[in-house]
């Protein structure tokens, strides 16, 4: 089980350093991440709805990736971003905008085909065609989360892939604990978070040297 907790805390330690170096973007984690606890609770009792704030969730923080987090040569870890972006076993950039534009394309689908070939009644209202992209969308949500656990169950191995799924799905109380004075250090006006380099408070991650030859499971 050390091993098992041991990878974890590397996932989230290179998750940490590589893609979440920007204050803004922590924030904006944060405050995803609490929306994310509304889906959840949403799931069972009104899954419509809890497609729809997941995706709010979602595009929270992924306007923080694609804006506010540098993408340049990394001088914090002496990396490129073209490295980052090949060791990533999780959903790198070219993944996230796959998975963003079948995202954007369900309102399309059912403003064209409202039943979506017999899947759905027809629409009634204009609530029942946004419920009906919120079931879509939390098809597209829980779809792209196992299509990628399935490939590292082949490209890697299936623990790989069942410990990045548990992460993806802890990740919202983990960002909590991990961001919560973010938006503080932001009000001081500190955009990047200087403490990126300091490993001492990972545990079990802050073994540098083998993460960086092993694949970085983010």
């Amino acid at each position: 089980m050390s091993g098992y907790y041991k990878t974890l805390q590397t996932q989230r330690f290179d998750d940490y350093r590589y893609y979440h170096q920007s204050r803004i973007n922590q924030t904006l984690h944060l405050i995803s991440a609490v929306i994310f606890l509304v889906c959840y609770a949403l799931l069972f009792k009104d899954p419509a709805m809890a497609g729809l704030v997941g995706w709010l969730a979602m595009l929270t923080r992924q306007t923080g990736h694609f804006f506010f987090e540098p993408n340049g040569y990394d001088h914090v870890n002496d990396v490129t971003n073209d490295y980052k972006e090949a060791v990533k076993v999780g959903y790198n950039q070219t993944r996230k905008i796959v998975l963003l534009t079948v995202w954007g394309l369900v309102p399309v689908a059912l403003f064209l085909f409202p039943t979506l070939f017999g899947l759905f009644a027809e629409p009634a209202s204009r609530m029942d065609f946004v419920r009906h992209v919120g079931l879509l969308w939390l098809a597209v949500g829980i779809g792209g989360g196992l299509f990628r656990m399935i490939q590292l169950f082949a490209t890697q191995d299936v623990a790989t892939g069942l410990i990045w799924g548990f992460k993806v799905l802890s990740d919202p109380l983990h960002n909590i604990a991990l961001y919560w004075k973010s938006p503080l250090a932001l009000l001081r006006g500190e955009l990047i978070d200087p403490t990126i380099k300091d490993a001492s408070h990972w545990g079990a991650a802050a073994d540098e040297s083998e993460s960086e030859e092993a694949a970085h499971l983010t």
